[in-house]
């Protein structure tokens, strides 16, 4: 009964709203558990007799599966994109969602890194060997131009734009933006194809990747997550450092020195100001501690 409504709908997130497969799959994966419990109730509605309560019943299904609040929540915005599909497909007259509501998030900051932080791990690099050039150039563009771990791994040589000053981006949504890049990135990134990158045969298909293993393919999520891991370590830093960390830190940094969060939301690439807003509330919490560690007089 649902197989035609999903079909459709993973057209219109691919089509209409250019997600990417990864987000697709996770928007069909709220269907299809909507759809389970239907089923285990022996009341496998269509999406046009879906009632509020129908969906209640669903939150509390979830919940007793012990799905923490956050998946919840995610679960639940996936069921709301459904029925706004729905609607804009007049598959439904009424919108069953709309009085849903989701789980209370505690919104917890990011650990961020110093500058000097940054310098700490990067330093403990061996640039005696070959990775290890390599790995100087990812983390010092990851810092540079905030990139998420995707954006970097995927990142081609056909985008660097060095005489400008600039490399492009696809992002979230295969969305592309363009990003400064600072002087020592493109100087490691220079050193590490000369150096390295020139002398790897790449695999078919990976011709245009600028970061590449020793058997000539791309790098996974996961080797820049146990790069990064290894060097924090060595560093002594005891900070839950992940990618993502370098990203949270490149935004940080340039909120504290004064820059407008308009821009800070470009080079990101954020699709809502609201997403970028969560670094004000970073630089709120360091003007505190820089009160409380340097002004003898501030008192919460």
């Amino acid at each position: 009964m649902w197989e035609p409504y999903k079909k459709s709908y993973k057209a219109y997130l691919q089509l209409e709203k250019s997600l990417s497969d990864n987000s697709v799959q996770a928007y069909l994966r709220d269907i299809n558990k909507l759809t389970d419990f239907l089923q285990a109730e022996n009341n496998l509605k269509a999406p046009a007799e879906i009632v509020l309560k129908d969906l209640q019943q669903f939150i509390y299904w979830i919940a007793k599966l012990e799905i923490n609040a956050a998946s919840q929540a995610r679960i639940i915005s996936g069921i709301r994109s459904f029925f706004k599909f729905c609607m804009i497909e007049n598959i439904i007259s009424k919108d069953p969602s709309v009085l849903i509501e989701s789980p209370k998030l505690k919104r917890t900051l990011p650990d961020v890194l110093s500058f000097e932080e940054i310098e700490n791990i990067i330093s403990k690099i061996d640039l005696s060997k070959p990775d290890g050039t390599r790995n100087k150039a990812i983390l010092e563009t990851m810092y540079s131009c905030g990139l998420r771990v995707s954006e970097t791994i995927n990142l081609k040589l056909s985008c660097l734009y060095f005489d400008v000053g600039f490399i492009r981006v696809i992002g979230k949504g295969d969305k592309e933006r363009l990003v400064p890049i600072g002087t020592d990135a493109i100087k490691y990134i220079n050193i590490y194809r000369q150096t390295i990158r020139n002398h790897t045969t790449p695999q078919k298909n990976y011709e245009d990747i600028l970061f590449l293993n020793k058997f000539g393919a791309g790098l996974s999520r996961v080797m820049i997550f146990y790069i990064i891991k290894e060097l924090t370590q060595k560093a002594g830093i005891t900070k839950n450092i992940s990618p993502h960390t370098f990203r949270h830190s490149f935004a940080t940094h340039l909120v504290e020195g004064g820059a407008d969060l308009r821009a800070v939301q470009e080079m990101l690439g954020h699709e809502s100001i609201t997403t970028t807003e969560i670094y004000t509330h970073l630089t709120r919490d360091y003007l505190r501690e820089t009160l409380q560690q340097f002004h003898p007089a501030f008192k919460i």
